[in-house]
């Protein structure tokens, strides 16, 4: 290949990218918008400037754009609980899961991704990079936690914490955990308590 093609070649790739995120701004603003569950790939396609049928050149559907936008989300999650975990001392736990609170409250997609999912998990490029993303977010738990994931028990605890979490989350964000009688703090520390090492 000549180096022209190859700049062409190039450009084309980093052309594919830039409107492949400028597709998941828009699709994110949509979703705030209108809610995921509500997000259509019409609303998306007119948000970002485009023609719907041109979405499918970057997403095979719907639930594959809301999967992508979720695996994005994923590593904001995992960025903002790195960021808020002190390196050392006690309230590790605490800290990633206040934080992991922060972002999940914040947006439903991690939520409506899982349930637009199909039964054979890890099919498409999305699905693979949200597994790869909630690995991630997983690994930066058990560093917070002090759990070092090495045996298959301590695996579990990692992914029990996760789901804590995760539930907290959406109690929380539904307004449940408030009528329950309990603050999303008291739950946290809880956790904290039985799960750092």
């Amino acid at each position: 290949m000549t180096k022209t093609a190859e700049r062409k070649s190039q450009r084309r790739i980093e052309a594919h990218a830039a409107t492949r995120v400028s597709i998941l701004d828009a699709a994110r603003r949509v979703a705030a918008r209108d809610g995921s569950r509500e997000m259509s790939l019409r609303g998306v396609a007119a948000e970002a400037g485009f023609a719907p049928a041109a979405l499918y050149g970057y997403f095979a559907g719907k639930d594959d754009l809301l999967v992508a936008l979720a695996a994005d989300d994923l590593g904001h999650l995992a960025r903002t609980m790195r960021e808020a975990t002190p390196r050392e001392g006690s309230g590790r736990l605490a800290a990633a899961a206040a934080a992991a609170l922060g972002v999940l409250r914040e947006t439903e997609s991690v939520a409506a991704a899982l349930g637009a999912m199909p039964a054979n998990a890890g099919t498409s490029d999305a699905e693979r990079l949200f597994n790869g993303r909630m690995i991630a977010a997983l690994k930066v738990l058990s560093e917070a936690s002090g759990n070092r994931a090495a045996t298959r028990d301590e695996q579990c605890d990692v992914v029990l914490v996760a789901a804590a979490v995760t539930g907290l989350a959406m109690l929380a964000r539904s307004g449940r955990l408030a009528a329950l009688g309990f603050a999303p703090e008291e739950i946290v520390a809880r956790l904290d308590a039985r799960f750092s090492a």
